[in-house]
């Protein structure tokens, strides 16, 4: 049974910090593409940051230069780095696994971007 377990949101002040984690079990970890998405209320789910399986990532433009994704395989974990948060940054953040669309989904982590 595959699991993605999300874990590092919270509560941050503009221009702070966090780091997401996302721990998965029941796959063949290193041959999965991962993506962090983000849902704000009343906004559709976006895709924010993706690794590959060979470690080439993409960002949004949005988070360019501020996020990071990365992935340790012995950890079965991806990570999300983020830096310079901002409120537009506040939404659920969900872990994304897939070999195909639509693949495997976390239960999502709340981040909250607030003075």
């Amino acid at each position: 049974q595959v699991q993605l377990v999300e874990s590092g949101g919270g509560l941050v002040q503009p221009g702070g910090s966090l780091r997401l984690s996302c721990a998965a079990s029941g796959l063949a970890f290193s041959v999965y593409y991962f993506g962090w998405y983000r849902q704000a209320p009343g906004k559709q789910r976006e895709l924010v940051a993706g690794i590959t399986s060979g470690g080439s990532t993409n960002y949004a433009d949005s988070v360019l230069g501020r996020f990071i994704i990365s992935r340790d395989n012995a950890k079965n974990t991806v990570y999300l780095q983020m830096n310079s948060l901002k409120p537009e940054d506040t939404a659920v953040y969900y872990c994304n696994a897939r070999v195909s669309m639509p693949g495997y989904w976390g239960q999502g982590t709340q981040v909250t971007v607030s003075s």
